[in-house]
C-alpha cells in the first residue's frame, strides 16, 4: 500500500468527493454502495455491512474539516476499503491475512500530521484493528534515558502504554542523530523488537522533517521495510492557510472582516518569503487567531466603557486586531 500520489492543494470543483449513500432495496439489512471517484467503483461494488458504512461516514466527515491532504485522505480510504473487503472475505470463507499497519510521516511542522494520527488510530479501532484505539505521542526524551539499559526499559514501557493504539513519536529522526553510541539507537532497537514481539497489538508512527526522516530511515537498513505505508505531508499555501484560519475562527463564533483576511494573506507571503524552511505551519495560523481574539476583547472593554457591543461586533474580528509580530 502506497500513501503517495496525489500532492495537496485545495480541492477544485472538478474533484469528487467520497459521498457515501445508503440505499436498502431489501427487507434485510443489505447496503450498496457508491463512491463518486471512478478508481473506488470497483472495491465498493460489493454489498457491504451497514455499521461500515455508517463508520467511513463518521471518518469522512472529520477527513473533511482537514484542509489539502488529498494524497492523506485517499489513503484513509483505501485502508477503509481494504478492512471492508477483509471482513466480506471471511464471511465468504477466504483467507484475510493480516496487513502491517506501521506508518512514516514525512512533512513540516503544523501540517496536520497528529490530528491525522488520531483519526487513523480511532478508524482501527472501530474497524477492529486496535482494540483501544488511543493515541501516545512522544519524542527522544521520553524514550532516552540517561544510563545503559534505562532507555530500553523507557521505550518498553511506552509501547506497553500504546498496546492496542498508536505509538506516535514526533521528530523521531533525532533518536538517530548521535551515532552508534548514542542512547537513541538503543530505543531504535527496542522498537524493533517491539514490532516483532507484539506484532499488531499496537501500530507505531515515525513522523518527521522530510529530508531528516530519509536520513533516518537509512541509518538501519531493517527499518524501511517495517514501515510499508510512507505518507508525505505537503506544505499548504498561503490560500490554505488563510481558509483554515477563517475555519479557526469560525469554529470559535468569530468572522474575519474582508480587511482582515487581507491583512492576514500579506503578513503569511512575507513569512513564507523571509523563512529560511518552508513555511506552511497551521499552528502558526491558530496563534494568530487567538491573539487577535485577546486583543479584540481588550479593545471592545475600552470602547464600550459604559455599554454592551452588540452581537456582531462581538463576533468580528478587525484588522486592528491582528498584531502579528516577524517570526
Amino acid at each position: 500500500m502506497n500513501g503517495r500520489g496525489i500532492a495537496a492543494g485545495k480541492r477544485s470543483e472538478e474533484r469528487p468527493s467520497r459521498q457515501i449513500n445508503v440505499v436498502l432495496r431489501s427487507p434485510e439489512p443489505i447496503a450498496s454502495v457508491t463512491v463518486d471517484e471512478t478508481e473506488a467503483v470497483a472495491s465498493t461494488k460489493s454489498q457491504a455491512l451497514p455499521q461500515y458504512l455508517s463508520l467511513y461516514q463518521e471518518i469522512q466527515k472529520e477527513l473533511d474539516h482537514l484542509v489539502g491532504l488529498d494524497n492523506i485522505k485517499d489513503l484513509v480510504f483505501e485502508v477503509y476499503a481494504f478492512l471492508q473487503i477483509a471482513h466480506m472475505r471471511t464471511d465468504a470463507g477466504l483467507l484475510s491475512n493480516a496487513h502491517v499497519y506501521h506508518m512514516i510521516f514525512k512533512g513540516n511542522p503544523g501540517t496536520g500530521k497528529t490530528t491525522v494520527a488520531r483519526i487513523i488510530a480511532k478508524m482501527l479501532q472501530k474497524m477492529g484493528v486496535l482494540s483501544k484505539g488511543h493515541l501516545i505521542e512522544v519524542e527522544r526524551a521520553d524514550l532516552v534515558g540517561e544510563y545503559i539499559g534505562h532507555t530500553a526499559q523507557k521505550t518498553r514501557d511506552l509501547v506497553k502504554k500504546s498496546l492496542g493504539g498508536v505509538l506516535f513519536i514526533d521528530e523521531a529522526y533525532s533518536l538517530a542523530r548521535g551515532g552508534e553510541k548514542d542512547f537513541g539507537k538503543e530505543a531504535i532497537d527496542t522498537l524493533v523488537k517491539s514490532m516483532e514481539d507484539q506484532k499488531n497489538q499496537f501500530i507505531l508512527i515515525l513522523a518527521g522533517y522530510s529530508g531528516e526522516m530519509d536520513f533516518f530511515l537509512r541509518t538501519n537498513p531493517g527499518l524501511p521495510s517495517r514501515f510499508p505505508i510512507q505518507l508525505d505531508f505537503p506544505d499548504y499555501t498561503v490560500d490554505q492557510l488563510i481558509q483554515i484560519s477563517e475555519m479557526m475562527a469560525k469554529e470559535r463564533d468569530y468572522i474575519l472582516m474582508p480587511q482582515s483576511i487581507i491583512k492576514m494573506k500579506e503578513h503569511l507571503l512575507n513569512e513564507r518569503n523571509d523563512s529560511l524552511h518552508a513555511f506552511s505551519n497551521a499552528r502558526y495560523v491558530r496563534n494568530v487567531i487567538e491573539k487577535a481574539i485577546r486583543h479584540q476583547a481588550v479593545r471592545l472593554l475600552n470602547q464600550y466603557r459604559s455599554g454592551q457591543p452588540g452581537k456582531q461586533e462581538l463576533m468580528t474580528l478587525r484588522p486592528e486586531d491582528l498584531k502579528m509580530d516577524k517570526r
